[in-house]
């Protein structure tokens, strides 16, 4: 009996999941410094401020490259760095990074004293760029509004390039991908720099649209890169094809990119690649060549710095974890617990974060549950549930409880697992109730950062009409011909213009829409597994074990048709069948003495053909037999039947004889009508977004059954073809 139960709470959790998973944003001071971000600066003459090609810019890591004929450069560092800065005409300069900035150089050649530098966050655009990278971390809202300002003070297409190139990485840190990739592509019309070029493949790639990532990538010339962007030229290709799952051409390009790492001393990069190398080996099922490069990469971020060293080993205890290695899992656990509670003592890190505290602790005592040490495992757990509850990580302290009761359990000690089943099913309600809020708060978030980006869009083509008509003005004595030619091209554009933001709403409707969806999907599969499991309590509670067992074994079926189906908006109406078949049977499996049903199919009907959103017809049965059925003084009956209406259109009726709607309605007390007018709610909204979205495909139409007595209900279903 118990384990039936736990297989329940096993399903429960896998539907819950997805509200489990949560943005990770570390604010790790430690993390910041190492984050590597892109310098860019010129080098110029102070007295003619001519720029001067050929200098050479290194930095202490061992990236390097070169000024070009306008003497500007980009180059990978992070704070801490030390900037050299040398030619044949003029000392070396060095200059130690403090922060993400923007450096203009200006020396005198040929002089022994070297004037000092002037940093272009002196002028109001470098000084908006500064300010919109500093708040990228902290506010997107305002890092954006620093970038609105900096597009309206911009002077030329490079600084243009330049400000929507920080728009993208403002979209990539807050995980927006798609905004990002137009983000990017805007830059790139202004300016066709490899460095964005590399941005732009990796925000595909996250975006998950890989052959567009490969394009990108493969329409680079190795020959024009810096040392740097080689090796992320390799890296983007490795990861690229890993996400596409394969791994060979992944191995391959990672060590093409270590080579070169290794032959310019890109440190940071070599620790990457050795890592990454390990994790595709692993995905790959090359467990030795993944243990000797995951070896290599946790010596190699051990001489970085303690955040990157602790995540490293936090990746090798998981990979010793997959491979049932649980002694040296612990012993690594155990080793960044200190660790990571010694970086904890200069900033928080956020619940997201793999290397939580609570989460090693979880993990270790996991490892010895494993091992069926269930008394060394008991104590970790406990010190889990005890941090997670500290620090309001519902997740863990969930994952804990859960741990808790199967630990307790395998030991024998009932009672404590008992208490500690309850406690997880305490942690359940409290993580979906913050999940809820999570998923409101996420739509009002993306539904801003739209907004906002819609707004610069369209302060990009203001002004880019501004130097249409700039143009047009000093152009006006030249003649009649190339006026009339500028007027049809100023027409073309706006006319791009308006298509393109009819297509940008057009596609921020549709994922509004589909947000929708899924938010009403997981409103409606708790409600309807709390009120199967309702269902389960009662043959519990009358020690009918046999009835609740065969009730269990259905009940499991149901509830893995609902997890194969709950991410569609459609599906095929057989599977729609099946599910409605399964939950009558469950349902007159407990009220037999209250109805009998039937459910019938018009043969002439290729089931083949028709699709209907998935749980659609689940509610009204439920209502029939709850609220309609239930309360019948003698033995009703629930009629499903399923006709052919017309060359591509089906009805589906749902009709009981039950006390009907208004009747049902005076039994119910406040709570139940709250409750039903949810669901029945949630029901009403997805017809109509699915509607919106494909064209009335489904129309539901109630009425009584009958006109007098047990009035009963009718439901009509009409479903058309695609």
């Amino acid at each position: 009996m118990i384990k039936y139960i736990q297989g329940i709470i096993f399903l429960l959790g896998l539907i819950l999941s997805p509200f489990a998973v949560a943005q990770t944003k570390s604010n790790d001071a430690s993390a910041i410094k190492s984050q590597q971000f892109t310098i860019r600066g010129t080098v110029k003459e102070s007295d003619t401020k001519r720029p001067i090609k050929n200098v050479s810019i290194q930095v202490n890591g061992g990236k390097y490259t070169f000024t070009n004929t306008e003497g500007a450069f980009r180059v990978e560092a992070k704070i801490g760095d030390e900037l050299i800065v040398s030619h044949e005409d003029f000392h070396t300069i060095y200059y130690t990074i403090e922060k993400d900035e923007n450096i203009d150089v200006e020396v005198k050649p040929n002089y022994e004293s070297i004037q000092s530098k002037k940093y272009r966050n002196n002028t109001t655009f470098g000084s908006l760029i500064d300010s919109a990278k500093f708040y990228k971390r902290k506010s997107a809202e305002k890092s954006i509004q620093f970038v609105s300002e900096s597009i309206k003070n911009s002077t030329s297409a490079k600084e243009n390039a330049e400000a929507f190139e920080t728009l993208g990485d403002i979209n990539m840190y807050w995980k927006q991908y798609d905004l990002a990739i137009s983000n990017y592509k805007i830059s790139l019309n202004s300016d066709q720099n490899n460095g964005v070029k590399l941005k732009l493949a990796n925000a595909y790639k996250a975006n998950k649209e890989y052959q567009n990532s490969l394009l990108v990538i493969q329409g680079l010339k190795l020959s024009d890169l810096s040392n740097y962007q080689t090796v992320a030229y390799y890296e983007a290709l490795g990861d690229t094809n890993r996400a596409l799952k394969k791994y060979n051409s992944s191995i391959d390009f990672y060590k093409k990119g270590l080579e070169v790492a290794k032959q310019y001393l890109i440190s940071s990069k070599i620790t990457d690649l050795n890592s990454k190398l390990a994790q595709t080996y692993n995905d790959n099922g090359a467990k030795t060549e993944a243990k000797s490069y995951y070896q290599n990469a946790l010596s190699l971020a051990a001489k970085e710095n303690k955040s990157r060293a602790i995540k490293e080993k936090i990746k090798v205890a998981d990979f010793n974890n997959s491979n049932a290695e649980y002694e040296e899992e612990i012993v690594l656990r155990k080793e960044a617990i200190p660790q990571i509670e010694a970086i904890e003592t200069d900033s928080l890190i956020e619940n997201e974060s793999d290397i939580t505290v609570q989460k090693q602790n979880y993990k270790i005592g996991t490892a010895y549950y494993l091992q069926k040490d269930y008394n060394k495992a008991i104590p970790f757990l406990e010190k889990s549930v005890e941090e997670a509850s500290k620090r309001k990580d519902l997740v863990v302290e969930k994952d804990g409880n859960r741990k808790l009761y199967e630990v307790y359990k395998s030991a024998g000690d009932f009672e404590k697992a008992r208490i500690a089943f309850d406690e997880y099913a305490k942690s359940l309600e409290k993580l979906y109730i913050e999940k809820e809020q999570q998923i409101t708060q996420i739509a009002r978030f993306n539904k801003n950062i739209a907004e906002k980006q819609n707004r610069i869009i369209s302060l990009e083509n203001d002004r880019e009409l501004s130097q249409s008509k700039y143009q047009l003005t000093t152009e006006r004595n030249k003649n009649q011909k190339i006026i009339i030619y500028s007027l049809v091209g100023g027409l073309l554009l706006l006319s791009l213009v308006a298509y393109l933001m009819y297509k940008s709403i057009k596609q921020q409707k549709l994922a509004n829409n589909l947000l929708a969806l899924k938010s009403l999907r997981s409103q409606m599969n708790p409600h309807f597994i709390f009120n199967a499991l309702n269902s389960v309590n009662g043959f519990i509670a009358i020690n009918d074990e046999r009835t609740a067992n065969k009730y269990l074994s259905d009940f499991s079926k149901l509830m893995r048709a609902v997890l194969e189906n709950s991410e569609e908006d459609f599906i095929p109406l057989q599977k729609e069948i099946e599910l409605i078949e399964l939950y009558t049977k469950l349902e007159h499996s407990r009220f037999k003495n209250k109805f009998d049903y039937n459910i019938t199919v018009d043969k002439a009907i290729n089931l083949d053909h028709y699709k209907i959103p998935p749980m659609l017809l689940q509610p009204y049965i439920e209502n029939a037999v709850w609220h309609g059925l239930r309360y019948k003084e003698t033995k009703g009956v629930l009629d499903i039947s399923i006709k052919k209406t017309g060359a591509n259109q089906i009805t589906i009726s749902i009709i009981d004889n039950g006390i009907g709607r208004e009747k049902s309605k005076a039994l119910k007390t406040a709570n139940q009508k709250k409750q039903n007018s949810k669901g029945m709610g949630n029901i009403k909204k997805r017809v109509s977004i699915l509607n919106n979205m494909y064209k009335d495909k489904v129309d539901v139409f109630i009425d009584n059954f009958k006109n007098t007595g047990d009035t009963g209900t009718k439901v009509v279903v009409t479903l058309k073809r695609d």
